[in-house]
Protein backbone atom coordinates (compact mmCIF):
# COMPACT_ATOMS: atom_id res chain seq x y z
CA UNK A 1 0.00 0.00 0.00
CA UNK A 2 1.26 3.27 -1.36
CA UNK A 3 0.61 6.50 1.18
CA UNK A 4 3.83 8.70 -0.58
CA UNK A 5 1.83 11.55 -1.61
CA UNK A 6 0.13 12.14 1.86
CA UNK A 7 3.40 11.99 3.20
CA UNK A 8 5.02 14.43 1.04
CA UNK A 9 2.03 16.61 1.77
CA UNK A 10 2.13 16.30 5.12
CA UNK A 11 6.01 17.17 5.79
CA UNK A 12 5.21 20.05 3.76
CA UNK A 13 1.92 21.15 5.65
CA UNK A 14 4.03 21.00 8.55
CA UNK A 15 6.46 23.70 6.87
CA UNK A 16 3.74 26.32 6.47
CA UNK A 17 1.27 25.21 9.11
CA UNK A 18 1.99 25.29 12.77
CA UNK A 19 1.53 21.45 13.89
CA UNK A 20 0.15 20.58 10.80
CA UNK A 21 -3.37 20.72 11.14
CA UNK A 22 -5.42 23.11 12.22
CA UNK A 23 -7.47 20.32 14.67
CA UNK A 24 -4.23 18.51 17.38
CA UNK A 25 -6.64 15.50 17.05
CA UNK A 26 -6.22 15.04 13.41
CA UNK A 27 -1.97 15.65 13.74
CA UNK A 28 0.06 12.75 11.57
CA UNK A 29 1.87 11.91 15.20
CA UNK A 30 -1.35 11.27 17.36
CA UNK A 31 -2.05 8.43 15.37
CA UNK A 32 0.80 6.99 13.64
CA UNK A 33 3.84 8.72 13.25
CA UNK A 34 5.35 8.88 9.48
CA UNK A 35 2.88 6.35 8.44
CA UNK A 36 -0.67 7.66 8.58
CA UNK A 37 -2.17 9.09 5.54
CA UNK A 38 -2.55 12.17 6.58
CA UNK A 39 -5.09 13.89 4.17
CA UNK A 40 -7.57 12.54 2.52
CA UNK A 41 -9.16 13.14 -1.68
CA UNK A 42 -12.72 11.47 -0.79
CA UNK A 43 -15.36 10.77 1.57
CA UNK A 44 -18.29 9.25 1.71
CA UNK A 45 -20.23 7.18 3.94
CA UNK A 46 -17.68 5.59 6.77
CA UNK A 47 -15.12 5.46 3.53
CA UNK A 48 -11.89 7.60 3.29
CA UNK A 49 -9.88 7.77 -0.12
CA UNK A 50 -6.38 9.16 0.36
CA UNK A 51 -4.44 10.85 -2.10
CA UNK A 52 -2.63 7.69 -3.52
CA UNK A 53 -6.43 6.23 -4.06
CA UNK A 54 -6.27 3.83 -0.64
CA UNK A 55 -10.16 3.24 0.40
CA UNK A 56 -10.04 2.63 4.26
CA UNK A 57 -13.23 2.40 6.57
CA UNK A 58 -12.94 4.92 9.02
CA UNK A 59 -14.68 4.76 12.43
CA UNK A 60 -13.53 7.84 13.51
CA UNK A 61 -16.07 10.17 11.69
CA UNK A 62 -14.11 13.31 11.30
CA UNK A 63 -12.93 12.67 15.60
CA UNK A 64 -17.27 12.55 15.58
CA UNK A 65 -18.26 15.69 13.65
CA UNK A 66 -20.21 13.46 10.95
CA UNK A 67 -22.74 12.22 12.84
CA UNK A 68 -24.81 10.83 10.28
CA UNK A 69 -21.39 9.98 7.98
CA UNK A 70 -19.26 11.35 5.49
CA UNK A 71 -21.34 13.77 2.87
CA UNK A 72 -24.87 12.60 3.76
CA UNK A 73 -27.19 12.83 0.12
CA UNK A 74 -29.83 15.15 2.15
CA UNK A 75 -27.52 17.69 3.96
CA UNK A 76 -25.34 18.07 0.92
CA UNK A 77 -28.61 18.81 -1.34
CA UNK A 78 -30.14 21.40 1.43
CA UNK A 79 -26.65 23.10 1.34
CA UNK A 80 -26.09 23.11 -2.56
CA UNK A 81 -29.00 24.94 -2.63
CA UNK A 82 -28.34 27.34 -0.02
CA UNK A 83 -25.09 27.78 -1.95
CA UNK A 84 -26.75 28.70 -5.26
CA UNK A 85 -29.36 30.83 -3.78
CA UNK A 86 -26.51 32.85 -2.16
CA UNK A 87 -24.64 31.95 0.88
CA UNK A 88 -24.43 35.39 2.28
CA UNK A 89 -25.93 38.86 2.19
CA UNK A 90 -26.81 42.07 3.86
CA UNK A 91 -29.87 40.78 5.20
CA UNK A 92 -30.06 37.63 7.66
CA UNK A 93 -30.58 34.24 6.53
CA UNK A 94 -34.14 33.07 7.78
CA UNK A 95 -32.72 29.62 8.51
CA UNK A 96 -31.61 31.32 11.18
CA UNK A 97 -34.62 31.89 12.67
CA UNK A 98 -36.05 28.19 11.55
CA UNK A 99 -33.36 26.67 13.24
CA UNK A 100 -33.67 28.70 16.55
CA UNK A 101 -37.40 27.92 16.72
CA UNK A 102 -36.75 24.12 16.05
CA UNK A 103 -33.83 24.08 18.80
CA UNK A 104 -35.83 25.94 21.21
CA UNK A 105 -38.85 23.18 20.21
CA UNK A 106 -36.57 20.23 21.34
CA UNK A 107 -35.65 22.01 24.19
CA UNK A 108 -38.30 23.57 25.81
CA UNK A 109 -36.82 25.03 28.84
CA UNK A 110 -34.63 27.00 26.54
CA UNK A 111 -36.23 30.14 25.13
CA UNK A 112 -33.62 31.70 23.23
CA UNK A 113 -30.42 30.87 20.44
CA UNK A 114 -27.13 32.38 19.74
CA UNK A 115 -24.69 30.64 16.81
CA UNK A 116 -20.89 30.50 16.14
CA UNK A 117 -19.22 27.91 13.91
CA UNK A 118 -16.71 25.56 15.97
CA UNK A 119 -17.20 24.34 19.83
CA UNK A 120 -14.40 25.79 21.15
CA UNK A 121 -15.75 29.77 20.54
CA UNK A 122 -19.55 28.57 21.44
CA UNK A 123 -17.94 27.67 24.71
CA UNK A 124 -16.28 30.89 24.88
CA UNK A 125 -19.71 32.68 24.23
CA UNK A 126 -21.56 30.43 26.40
CA UNK A 127 -19.02 31.49 29.33
CA UNK A 128 -19.22 35.57 28.50
CA UNK A 129 -23.13 35.58 28.59
CA UNK A 130 -22.68 33.56 31.51
CA UNK A 131 -20.23 36.24 33.04
CA UNK A 132 -22.51 38.75 32.05
CA UNK A 133 -25.36 37.64 33.62
CA UNK A 134 -23.98 36.46 37.09
CA UNK A 135 -21.70 39.50 37.26
CA UNK A 136 -18.98 36.74 38.93
CA UNK A 137 -15.64 36.21 36.90
CA UNK A 138 -14.27 32.79 38.73
CA UNK A 139 -15.55 29.65 36.31
CA UNK A 140 -15.63 26.16 38.05
CA UNK A 141 -15.19 23.09 35.17
CA UNK A 142 -16.01 19.95 34.82
CA UNK A 143 -13.60 17.71 31.68
CA UNK A 144 -12.61 19.10 28.51
CA UNK A 145 -14.08 22.37 26.82
CA UNK A 146 -11.37 23.91 24.00
CA UNK A 147 -8.80 25.78 23.02
CA UNK A 148 -10.21 29.22 25.04
CA UNK A 149 -8.24 31.51 27.67
CA UNK A 150 -10.87 31.52 29.98
CA UNK A 151 -10.41 27.12 30.02
CA UNK A 152 -6.66 27.26 29.90
CA UNK A 153 -6.89 29.50 32.90
CA UNK A 154 -7.03 26.17 34.68
CA UNK A 155 -2.94 26.08 34.51
CA UNK A 156 -1.44 28.99 35.47
CA UNK A 157 -0.55 28.43 38.86
CA UNK A 158 1.77 30.50 41.64
CA UNK A 159 4.97 28.74 40.14
CA UNK A 160 5.90 29.03 36.34
CA UNK A 161 7.34 25.42 36.67
CA UNK A 162 4.41 23.73 37.55
CA UNK A 163 2.13 25.32 34.73
CA UNK A 164 0.09 22.55 32.93
CA UNK A 165 -0.70 20.39 35.65
CA UNK A 166 -4.65 20.24 35.93
CA UNK A 167 -4.59 19.81 32.46
CA UNK A 168 -1.94 17.87 31.07
CA UNK A 169 -0.64 18.39 27.70
CA UNK A 170 -2.73 22.02 27.27
CA UNK A 171 -0.08 24.56 27.98
CA UNK A 172 -0.90 27.89 29.12
CA UNK A 173 1.36 29.65 27.43
CA UNK A 174 0.28 33.10 25.79
CA UNK A 175 -2.31 32.86 28.21
CA UNK A 176 -2.47 36.08 30.71
CA UNK A 177 -1.50 35.00 33.89
CA UNK A 178 -3.48 37.79 35.45
CA UNK A 179 -6.42 34.86 34.86
CA UNK A 180 -5.10 32.80 37.64
CA UNK A 181 -7.45 31.59 39.81
CA UNK A 182 -10.54 31.94 37.50
CA UNK A 183 -11.35 28.33 35.94
CA UNK A 184 -10.99 25.77 39.06
CA UNK A 185 -11.25 22.11 37.70
CA UNK A 186 -13.32 19.06 39.65
CA UNK A 187 -13.84 16.11 38.65
CA UNK A 188 -16.70 14.10 37.01
CA UNK A 189 -18.76 12.30 40.14
CA UNK A 190 -17.09 13.72 42.71
CA UNK A 191 -19.32 16.16 44.18
CA UNK A 192 -17.44 16.88 46.84
CA UNK A 193 -14.90 18.53 44.67
CA UNK A 194 -17.34 21.16 43.47
CA UNK A 195 -18.64 21.83 47.16
CA UNK A 196 -15.34 22.65 48.37
CA UNK A 197 -14.49 24.69 45.68
CA UNK A 198 -17.92 27.00 45.85
CA UNK A 199 -17.35 27.10 50.09
CA UNK A 200 -13.88 28.25 49.27
CA UNK A 201 -14.62 30.71 46.08
CA UNK A 202 -17.29 33.42 46.61
CA UNK A 203 -16.63 34.01 42.88
CA UNK A 204 -18.04 31.26 41.30
CA UNK A 205 -20.38 33.07 38.90
CA UNK A 206 -20.46 30.18 36.56
CA UNK A 207 -20.52 26.38 36.41
CA UNK A 208 -19.47 24.43 33.39
CA UNK A 209 -19.41 20.72 32.51
CA UNK A 210 -20.20 17.71 30.12
CA UNK A 211 -23.50 16.28 31.30
CA UNK A 212 -21.85 12.92 29.84
CA UNK A 213 -18.90 11.88 28.75
CA UNK A 214 -17.39 8.10 29.69
CA UNK A 215 -19.47 7.46 32.82
CA UNK A 216 -22.88 7.96 33.66
CA UNK A 217 -23.67 10.10 36.63
CA UNK A 218 -24.04 8.54 39.83
CA UNK A 219 -25.63 9.48 43.38
CA UNK A 220 -28.06 12.08 41.36
CA UNK A 221 -24.86 14.21 40.33
CA UNK A 222 -26.31 16.36 37.82
CA UNK A 223 -29.20 17.13 39.97
CA UNK A 224 -26.70 18.03 42.98
CA UNK A 225 -25.14 20.03 40.21
CA UNK A 226 -27.95 21.79 39.64
CA UNK A 227 -29.11 22.89 43.29
CA UNK A 228 -25.37 24.00 44.16
CA UNK A 229 -25.57 26.40 40.92
CA UNK A 230 -29.26 27.50 42.40
CA UNK A 231 -27.88 27.73 45.73
CA UNK A 232 -24.93 30.27 44.83
CA UNK A 233 -26.68 31.79 41.97
CA UNK A 234 -24.45 30.35 39.33
CA UNK A 235 -25.18 29.82 35.62
CA UNK A 236 -25.17 25.85 34.68
CA UNK A 237 -23.80 25.41 31.24
CA UNK A 238 -23.71 22.14 30.02
CA UNK A 239 -21.28 21.48 27.29
CA UNK A 240 -23.13 19.30 24.45
CA UNK A 241 -20.56 19.68 22.00
CA UNK A 242 -19.44 15.87 21.63
CA UNK A 243 -22.10 14.09 23.43
CA UNK A 244 -25.23 16.30 22.28
CA UNK A 245 -27.59 14.16 19.63
CA UNK A 246 -25.70 10.70 20.31
CA UNK A 247 -28.04 9.29 22.95
CA UNK A 248 -31.17 11.31 21.72
CA UNK A 249 -32.50 13.82 19.28
CA UNK A 250 -31.47 16.85 21.56
CA UNK A 251 -29.15 17.06 24.25
CA UNK A 252 -27.94 14.06 26.51
CA UNK A 253 -29.14 16.06 29.20
CA UNK A 254 -32.98 15.73 28.21
CA UNK A 255 -32.50 11.93 28.94
CA UNK A 256 -31.62 12.61 32.95
CA UNK A 257 -33.81 15.39 33.24
CA UNK A 258 -31.72 18.02 34.52
CA UNK A 259 -31.85 20.91 32.68
CA UNK A 260 -28.79 23.74 32.47
CA UNK A 261 -28.87 27.35 31.88
CA UNK A 262 -27.27 26.64 28.90
CA UNK A 263 -26.43 24.47 26.67
CA UNK A 264 -23.99 24.26 23.90
CA UNK A 265 -24.02 21.93 20.62
CA UNK A 266 -21.54 21.60 17.66
CA UNK A 267 -20.02 18.13 15.98
CA UNK A 268 -22.86 16.13 14.97
CA UNK A 269 -25.04 19.44 15.18
CA UNK A 270 -24.21 19.51 11.50
CA UNK A 271 -22.99 16.53 10.05
CA UNK A 272 -19.90 18.75 9.35
CA UNK A 273 -20.04 21.69 8.32
CA UNK A 274 -19.24 24.35 10.27
CA UNK A 275 -22.13 25.55 13.27
CA UNK A 276 -22.35 25.75 16.36
CA UNK A 277 -25.66 26.87 18.69
CA UNK A 278 -25.79 28.52 22.31
CA UNK A 279 -29.04 28.07 23.94
CA UNK A 280 -30.69 28.83 26.97
CA UNK A 281 -32.70 30.79 29.10
CA UNK A 282 -34.33 33.86 28.16
CA UNK A 283 -33.32 36.37 31.00
CA UNK A 284 -29.68 34.72 30.59
CA UNK A 285 -29.42 34.65 26.96
CA UNK A 286 -30.27 38.44 27.22
CA UNK A 287 -27.00 39.53 28.81
CA UNK A 288 -25.51 38.51 25.46
CA UNK A 289 -26.73 42.39 24.63
CA UNK A 290 -25.23 43.80 27.89
CA UNK A 291 -21.68 42.73 26.24
CA UNK A 292 -20.24 42.21 22.87
CA UNK A 293 -20.57 39.28 20.79
CA UNK A 294 -20.32 39.11 17.02
CA UNK A 295 -19.01 38.25 13.53
CA UNK A 296 -19.79 38.14 10.07
CA UNK A 297 -18.77 34.52 10.25
CA UNK A 298 -21.70 33.56 11.94
CA UNK A 299 -24.43 35.17 9.60
CA UNK A 300 -23.77 32.69 6.68
CA UNK A 301 -26.55 30.16 5.45
CA UNK A 302 -25.06 27.28 5.17
CA UNK A 303 -24.09 26.54 8.87
CA UNK A 304 -28.19 26.89 9.91
CA UNK A 305 -29.05 24.88 6.46
CA UNK A 306 -27.23 22.01 7.58
CA UNK A 307 -27.96 21.56 10.97
CA UNK A 308 -31.31 21.78 10.23
CA UNK A 309 -31.34 19.13 7.34
CA UNK A 310 -28.80 17.21 9.66
CA UNK A 311 -31.65 17.03 12.96
CA UNK A 312 -34.20 16.69 10.89
CA UNK A 313 -33.21 13.38 9.21
CA UNK A 314 -32.10 12.33 12.90
CA UNK A 315 -36.06 12.80 13.48
CA UNK A 316 -37.04 11.01 10.89
CA UNK A 317 -34.75 8.18 10.16
CA UNK A 318 -34.44 7.76 14.28
CA UNK A 319 -30.69 7.77 14.19
CA UNK A 320 -29.73 7.93 17.83
CA UNK A 321 -31.33 4.25 18.52
CA UNK A 322 -29.12 3.24 15.42
CA UNK A 323 -25.77 4.78 16.78
CA UNK A 324 -26.89 2.70 20.29
CA UNK A 325 -27.77 -0.28 18.78
CA UNK A 326 -24.57 -0.48 16.58
CA UNK A 327 -22.32 1.11 19.25
CA UNK A 328 -23.72 -1.91 21.59
CA UNK A 329 -22.56 -3.95 18.98
CA UNK A 330 -19.44 -2.65 19.23
CA UNK A 331 -19.00 -2.64 22.91
CA UNK A 332 -19.47 -6.18 23.17
CA UNK A 333 -17.26 -7.17 20.35
CA UNK A 334 -14.56 -4.99 21.82
CA UNK A 335 -14.76 -6.83 25.20
CA UNK A 336 -15.20 -10.18 23.52
CA UNK A 337 -11.92 -9.89 22.29
CA UNK A 338 -10.17 -8.38 24.68
CA UNK A 339 -11.27 -11.26 26.58
CA UNK A 340 -10.71 -14.10 24.11
CA UNK A 341 -6.80 -12.99 23.48
CA UNK A 342 -6.40 -12.26 27.44
CA UNK A 343 -5.61 -8.26 26.93
CA UNK A 344 -5.80 -5.94 29.84
CA UNK A 345 -8.62 -3.39 27.69
CA UNK A 346 -10.50 -0.59 29.52
CA UNK A 347 -13.50 0.15 27.66
CA UNK A 348 -15.65 3.06 28.53
CA UNK A 349 -18.27 5.28 26.76
CA UNK A 350 -21.83 5.66 26.19
CA UNK A 351 -21.97 3.09 23.02
CA UNK A 352 -22.58 5.47 20.26
CA UNK A 353 -19.31 7.38 22.02
CA UNK A 354 -16.83 4.39 22.65
CA UNK A 355 -13.35 4.77 23.93
CA UNK A 356 -10.55 2.12 25.00
CA UNK A 357 -7.77 1.67 26.29
CA UNK A 358 -4.59 -0.44 26.88
CA UNK A 359 -3.77 -1.45 30.53
CA UNK A 360 0.08 -1.63 30.40
CA UNK A 361 1.71 0.73 32.00
CA UNK A 362 4.35 2.41 30.14
CA UNK A 363 3.80 0.05 27.23
CA UNK A 364 0.07 1.34 26.58
CA UNK A 365 0.98 4.23 24.13
CA UNK A 366 3.27 1.49 22.08
CA UNK A 367 0.58 -1.19 22.39
CA UNK A 368 -1.70 1.20 20.51
CA UNK A 369 0.33 2.53 18.05
CA UNK A 370 0.84 -1.02 17.50
CA UNK A 371 -2.77 -1.32 16.96
CA UNK A 372 -3.15 1.82 15.01
CA UNK A 373 -0.61 0.32 12.64
CA UNK A 374 -1.88 -3.21 11.99
CA UNK A 375 -5.39 -2.04 11.75
CA UNK A 376 -3.93 0.55 8.70
CA UNK A 377 -2.12 -2.77 6.83
CA UNK A 378 -6.06 -4.33 7.30
CA UNK A 379 -7.57 -0.72 5.41
CA UNK A 380 -8.71 0.58 8.70
CA UNK A 381 -8.28 3.62 10.02
CA UNK A 382 -8.65 3.38 13.92
CA UNK A 383 -7.11 4.07 17.04
CA UNK A 384 -8.04 4.21 20.50
CA UNK A 385 -12.00 4.53 20.16
CA UNK A 386 -15.46 4.29 17.92
CA UNK A 387 -17.44 7.42 16.90
CA UNK A 388 -20.62 5.06 15.81
CA UNK A 389 -22.31 7.31 12.75
CA UNK A 390 -25.25 6.47 10.83
CA UNK A 391 -23.45 5.31 7.97
CA UNK A 392 -21.57 3.08 10.29
CA UNK A 393 -23.83 -0.31 9.28
CA UNK A 394 -24.05 -3.56 11.03
CA UNK A 395 -22.13 -5.49 7.84
CA UNK A 396 -19.26 -2.66 8.48
CA UNK A 397 -19.06 -3.08 12.34
CA UNK A 398 -18.74 -6.33 11.81
CA UNK A 399 -15.50 -5.84 9.44
CA UNK A 400 -13.92 -3.47 12.11
CA UNK A 401 -14.66 -6.63 14.96
CA UNK A 402 -12.97 -9.13 12.73
CA UNK A 403 -10.25 -6.90 12.22
CA UNK A 404 -9.93 -6.10 15.73
CA UNK A 405 -10.22 -9.53 16.83
CA UNK A 406 -7.12 -10.19 14.44
CA UNK A 407 -4.57 -7.86 15.61
CA UNK A 408 -5.52 -8.26 19.36
CA UNK A 409 -4.34 -11.79 18.44
CA UNK A 410 -1.44 -9.78 17.14
CA UNK A 411 -1.04 -7.87 20.09
CA UNK A 412 -1.24 -10.86 22.28
CA UNK A 413 1.95 -12.31 20.87
CA UNK A 414 4.07 -9.47 20.87
CA UNK A 415 3.90 -8.63 24.58
CA UNK A 416 4.02 -12.14 25.11
CA UNK A 417 7.02 -12.29 23.07
CA UNK A 418 8.19 -8.50 24.45
CA UNK A 419 8.15 -7.53 20.36
CA UNK A 420 5.72 -4.23 20.97
CA UNK A 421 8.69 -2.10 20.29
CA UNK A 422 10.59 -4.10 17.60
CA UNK A 423 7.18 -4.24 15.63
CA UNK A 424 6.66 -0.79 15.44
CA UNK A 425 7.96 0.36 11.70
CA UNK A 426 7.88 3.84 12.85
CA UNK A 427 7.70 6.20 16.55
CA UNK A 428 5.60 5.39 19.04
CA UNK A 429 2.31 8.05 19.07
CA UNK A 430 1.76 10.78 20.77
CA UNK A 431 -0.71 10.59 23.91
CA UNK A 432 -1.46 14.40 23.88
CA UNK A 433 -3.74 16.03 26.36
CA UNK A 434 -5.73 14.11 29.00
CA UNK A 435 -8.92 14.98 29.73
CA UNK A 436 -9.71 16.15 33.36
CA UNK A 437 -12.49 13.02 34.07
Amino acid sequence: MSIKKGFKLWRQAKKIIPGGSQLLSKRVEMFLPEQWPAFFKKAKGVEVWDLDGNKYLDVNASIGACILGYADPEVNRAVKKAIDDGSNSTLNCPEEVKLAELLCKLHPWAKMVRYARGGGEAMAVAVRIARAYSGKSQVAFCGYHGWSDWYLAANIVNDKSLDGHLLSGLEPRGVPRELKGTAIPFRYNKIAELKKIVSKNKNIGVIVMEPLRHEEPKDNFLKQVRKIADKIGAVLVFDEVTIGWRLNVGGAHLKYGVNPDIAVFAKGLSNGFPMAAIIGKKEIMQAAQTTFISSSSWTERIGPTAALATINKMIDKKVPEHLNRIGRLVVKGLKQAAKNNQLKVTVAGPPPLIHFSFDYGADSQAIRTLFTQEMLKKKILASGGVYVTYSLKKKQAKRYLRAVEETFRLLRKAIDNNQVHSLLNGPIAHSGFKRLV
